[in-house]
């Protein structure tokens, strides 16, 4: 009896130990599956998906045990998400998925999941069900995972912010600021740049936020470079030696406006207006009557959109919000909460539209989420994955749009990818390439905040007017490359469609058209820096010093305050050395000033801005000497190059075009 005894002791331990394996094998295959989860792309939650659809008993198992793992409970909760939305389209694994839940809802051990388990079953079930289930459950709360590294980057940032509303003394907010700087990329600069305003963490928020702009080339444009300069002086101990000397440089060299621009002040409507028809429907209109209708939506727009607490709020009374500019290729990040059965959108080009909904509204097919292009009828127009916080939480979109292809990412995951964005008031018209963007006013209450954009290079070669081809002009620049000219190449890199000058790379040297022009009109544009000095050279051989060999157009910020000892020949316009130009027609450093130079035989002409600045004649003016005293052996050249002359310091320059005369 004993031995019988014996026997099945063995045989109930070898049964216990080869279930227990099966079941970690079981596990391990689980947990590997749903790695792509949350950080979400379509390839991999694809082949994710399939293997969920063919998983066994012990899998299903072992997934859903994970529920009431806290360390584990993010990727399936994503997972769950994910498989439901795609299953509910399948009758057969619709119902296999009823029977599958209401098997592990009584079985699970957290309060956790069941809540979500529960919340599953009422969408697999009809509106009904639905409406009585939420009625008799508490409301799935907000999961926040102890471990920050187990949600992506972006939610991080949105669970920092709530807990920065709520920090009641320096030290938590040192601690929130210490999370978020472990977040790299915009979203976490734009986040710790509001805490530059508070005495009590500003020196560390100066600190993160250089450290992230150094590291990352595209936090660019004038709301990043607003806060650098706030953050430059607060810079100080042991870390102003070696960051003040990497910062202010990358000022210099950070483009004025190119990067992103903040769309939302927190305190009005700036920048914002009504809505008048579609774009269609508007290009119809005369001026006159555009400028009527305007008024008309202005004023209408008035009584549904406010700002209140720094937010930007549709009450649900009114017409779409809309840019007052235009936009084309753009990056985009928008926070957005909606309330219970909320319906809003977000039109690019004016076009309908990026969609946000109350997921729990299957009424209408909301349980596919927010994101998706939800007016498409020829490409997809469902999200890859819900992705949405809940009803009365903050949501971020991140949307990429490049000619009519249009990526999101909501809360940090992938939704759309690539996808073209239809054309709404007519499916047989291609998008427009410029249009406003719209808040889309829909009936319900939403907010909006964080609303940052920047305009993307198109790529697209700058084209001249056709009123400059009939005068004979020639482009000598079209935004993509230096073809037509030859010198210091490496130290004028093309970017973002201009020739920057950056001395980082080399640029105290000088860049000269391949071709010699004798008499012309040369137009173009610059963007100056504080204190930068440059010239262009014209009738300039290609080597030498152009400034005597040829000569040069002095191009300088002479209003800063290191140039206070000019001598008049040295300023802005003037053919240095020779003949002074008027001073004090430069525009505020950082915007684009328009010059043209006229050199016909002896008389060159000069006109900044639409005012002339010099109209003199270098033979005459340098008849008995020079007004700097100098040799200029080349001033009388009859032909040469047209160059610019770097010193140094970052300028910029576009849409350079000539005219032989």
């Amino acid at each position: 009896m004993k031995k019988y005894f014996s026997f099945l002791l063995i045989v109930t331990a070898s049964l216990f130990l080869n279930e227990s394996v099966h079941a970690q094998k079981a596990k391990d295959k689980v947990i590997e599956t749903i790695q792509a989860f949350p950080y979400q792309h379509k390839t991999e939650t694809d082949a994710a998906l399939t293997a969920m659809g063919i998983w066994d008993k012990n899998e299903w198992k072992a997934f859903m045990n994970l529920l009431d793992d806290d360390s584990l409970k993010t990727k399936a909760t994503y997972a769950l998400n994910a498989y439901i939305n795609v299953s509910s389209f399948d009758a057969n694994k619709k119902n296999a998925l009823q029977v599958l839940l209401k098997k592990y809802l009584s079985s699970s051990k957290t309060e956790y999941a069941k809540i979500l388990i529960q919340s599953q079953l009422n969408l697999l079930t009809d509106s009904t069900t639905v409406a009585q289930a939420n009625n008799s459950l508490p409301k799935l709360p907000a999961y926040k995972p102890a471990a920050a590294s187990d949600i992506n980057g972006e939610q991080q940032l949105l669970n920092l912010e709530d807990e920065m509303d709520q920090a009641k003394n320096p030290l938590q907010k040192k601690s929130i600021l210490s999370q978020a700087a472990r977040v790299p990329g915009f979203s976490s600069f734009m986040f710790v740049s509001k805490s530059l305003k508070d005495a009590d963490v500003a020196d560390q928020a100066a600190l993160i936020v250089t450290r992230l702009a150094l590291a990352d080339e595209n936090i660019k444009g004038p709301v990043v470079r607003e806060a650098l300069e706030t953050a430059l002086p607060l810079i100080k101990g042991d870390d102003s030696a070696f960051l003040v000397g990497k910062l202010q440089p990358a000022l210099l060299k950070m483009p004025y406006d190119y990067g992103f621009v903040n769309l939302f002040n927190g305190t009005d409507l700036s920048g914002w207006k009504g809505l008048v028809g579609n774009p269609i429907s508007r290009s119809k209109l005369s001026d006159t009557a555009m400028k009527r209708e305007q008024e008309i939506a202005d004023a209408k727009m008035r009584t549904g959109w406010m700002v209140k607490d720094g937010l930007l709020i549709f009450t649900g009374e009114g017409d779409n919000l809309c840019t007052e500019k235009k936009y084309g290729d753009i990056e985009m990040y928008v926070d957005w909460k909606i309330t219970e059965k909320g319906d809003a959108g977000i039109y690019l080009r004016g076009t309908p539209q990026v969609q946000i909904w109350d997921t729990s509204r299957r009424d209408v097919g909301a349980q596919v989420g927010s994101g998706g292009l939800y007016n498409n009828q020829k490409h997809e127009s469902k999200p890859l994955v819900v992705a949405d916080n809940h009803v009365n939480e903050w949501n971020r979109f991140h949307i990429i749009m490049k000619g009519d292809k249009v990526t999101v990412y909501l809360n940090g995951i992938l939704v759309v990818d690539n996808i073209p964005l239809e054309n709404y008031w007519d499916h047989n018209m291609p998008l427009f390439a410029k249009e406003q963007i719209e808040l889309q006013a829909h009936g319900t209450y939403v907010a909006y905040r964080n609303i940052y954009l920047r305009e993307l290079p198109t790529n697209e070669p700058y084209v001249l007017s056709d009123e400059e081809k009939k005068q004979g002009f020639v482009s000598l620049f079209d935004g993509t490359n230096l073809d037509q000219w030859t010198g210091n190449i490496a130290g004028y890199p093309v970017k973002d469609g201009v020739v920057q000058v950056s001395p980082e790379d080399g640029s105290v040297g000088n860049l000269y058209t391949k071709e010699e022009f004798s008499n012309f009109v040369y137009r173009f544009e610059f963007q100056l820096t504080p204190g930068a000095n440059n010239g262009i050279g014209i009738r300039a051989p290609l080597e030498g010093d152009a400034a005597y060999v040829g000569m040069e157009i002095q191009v300088l910020d002479n209003e800063a305050p290191m140039y206070k000892d000019l001598h008049v020949y040295q300023y802005h316009g003037s053919v240095y050395g020779v003949i002074p130009a008027k001073r004090g027609f430069l525009l505020p450093t950082g915007e684009w000033n328009k010059e043209e130079i006229v050199a016909k035989g002896n008389k060159i002409k000069v006109t900044l801005n639409g005012t002339v600045i010099l109209d003199g004649d270098i033979k005459a003016a340098s008849k008995n000497g020079t007004a700097d005293h100098k040799e200029h052996p080349g001033l009388l050249r009859p032909t040469g190059h047209l160059g610019f002359l770097g010193h140094g310091d970052v300028v910029r320059f576009k849409n350079m075009r000539v005219k032989k005369l």
